[in-house]
């Protein structure tokens, strides 16, 4: 049976580093923890039931990955962040943010007793910090959708729906080509998950109604304005679009007014505040960021009181103008 004398051996440390590596009771250096965690994954060492017993006390905390990367609209991952935060208020837990991207803040967060559980966003549809997530064992729901078979617990916005939705509302309006305007070049590039999804929904609603349909990267900048204008020439029969990108949206809106007037229709795909802001709009679909926060958090939180997980939760989409007096 592999021991923490082992461990201490094969990582050149004392066993009373292992143990503070193990039980996140005093700070260790990086260098330090990571022989340490690698020497524990090499050997398979598993603490006795009392040590397991003592190092997963509550610590009534949830860990929440929040990857500033590239490309992503801050505004709608602090929306997010913001319901899972008031929602986790309310089921007594407080909120650790990880705001780097990679596996090994999960491991540490987990294997140092930091956290009860964890929340992932950003999720890539073929995301590497998956089968960490499956080897730690702590519960952990996605804020994302991958693709395939999906092996954790997963909620997220219908995205894939709402590219459907766009596009029957643009086809009842009269529109036989259209362009998604959507996420930025690195956010398509990486293939996370909701811009996969969106592209995927828009593509196969323009099938099957006969239409044509093009989908085009954004940056969330002033420099929209030259997508938009790159999109009109190459595509002078588009007169139907769908932006999802909140930075772009009033440029792209902007400008795309300026070039068709009333013979362009625009719907976009953002949260209702931001729609709100932009004059001109032939209709919106509202993402409810803090929803996806919340009821992410409801998931997790069900599953830490022992409820049977469950597979995956999509908000539906919902235009606005069926909501209107």
């Amino acid at each position: 049976m592999v021991t923490i004398a082992d461990v201490a051996q094969k990582a050149g440390v004392s066993i009373s580093t292992v143990s503070y590596v193990m039980s996140g009771k005093r700070t260790i250096s990086q260098e330090t923890r990571d022989r340490v965690e690698s020497a524990i994954d090499a050997l398979g060492f598993s603490p006795h039931a009392g040590a397991r017993s003592l190092a997963s006390r509550a610590t009534n905390v949830i860990g929440l990955q929040a990857p500033l990367r590239s490309g992503v609209d801050v505004h709608v991952i602090m929306q997010v962040v913001t319901g899972v935060v008031t929602r986790a208020r309310t089921q007594g837990y407080d909120i650790l943010l990880l705001a780097s991207d990679d596996a090994k803040a999960l491991q540490r967060a987990a294997r140092g007793s930091m956290v009860d559980a964890l929340l992932v966003m950003d999720v890539e549809s073929d995301d590497p910090r998956i089968a960490t997530l499956t080897d730690l064992p702590h519960p952990s729901v996605l804020i994302g959708l991958p693709a395939g078979r999906r092996a954790l617990p997963c909620v997220d916005f219908d995205f894939e729906a709402a590219g459907w939705l766009a596009v029957d509302r643009l086809v009842a309006l009269g529109h036989r080509d259209l362009a998604l305007i959507g996420s930025p070049p690195e956010v398509m590039a990486r293939h996370t998950s909701y811009a996969d999804r969106l592209a995927r929904g828009f593509l196969a609603a323009c099938e099957a109604n006969d239409v044509s349909g093009t989908i085009h990267p954004c940056p969330s900048t002033p420099e929209a304005a030259q997508t938009v204008d790159r999109v009109v020439s190459e595509h002078p029969s588009a007169t139907g679009f769908l932006v999802h990108n909140e930075g772009a949206l009033p440029h792209a809106a902007a400008r795309l007014a300026v070039h068709g007037g009333d013979r362009f229709d625009t719907v976009a795909l953002c949260p209702e505040d931001v729609a709100a802001t932009v004059p001109g709009l032939a209709d919106s679909i509202s993402v409810p960021a803090e929803a996806i926060g919340a009821a992410a958090t409801d998931m997790l939180c069900e599953m830490l009181a022992g409820s049977p997980r469950q597979a995956v939760r999509l908000l539906p989409p919902h235009l606005a103008s069926a909501t209107k007096p």
